[in-house]
């Protein structure tokens, strides 16, 4: 039982020191030039884990925000129920295939456009 403990202790301390994601300092997405995307539509799983309608939203209808400042939303003159989510922003799971997800970057540009 002793002998297992240094091993132990060492896979900890190296588990604790490997990045999950982006850290303060470190570039966000949009500042390593990942491009603006739409999220694909997801289709049943085997599992039956998640199931979303594909565009039922009418995201499409608004990529012409994509890449541009959170500002650019209310210039869209949205009729439907949105959501802004910022970098790293906290948001209820609630899923409603009808509300348009604007997701935003560390800069304040959108860098996403789904339903939920």
């Amino acid at each position: 039982m002793l002998m297992r403990f240094p091993a132990l202790a060492s896979i900890l301390a190296l588990a604790a020191c490997t990045p999950t994601g982006p850290m303060d300092g470190m570039p966000a997405p949009a500042e390593t030039g990942a491009a603006s995307h739409m999220t694909p539509a997801v289709t049943v799983n085997a599992g039956g884990l998640e199931e979303r309608e594909p565009d039922t939203c009418g995201a499409v209808n608004y990529i012409s925000v994509l890449g541009q400042p959170a500002a650019q939303i209310a210039a869209l003159s949205i009729d439907r129920p949105y959501r802004i989510v910022e970098w790293r922003g906290v948001e209820d799971q609630i899923y409603n295939p009808q509300r348009v997800v604007f997701r935003l970057d560390a800069r304040g540009n959108v860098f996403n456009i789904d339903c939920g």
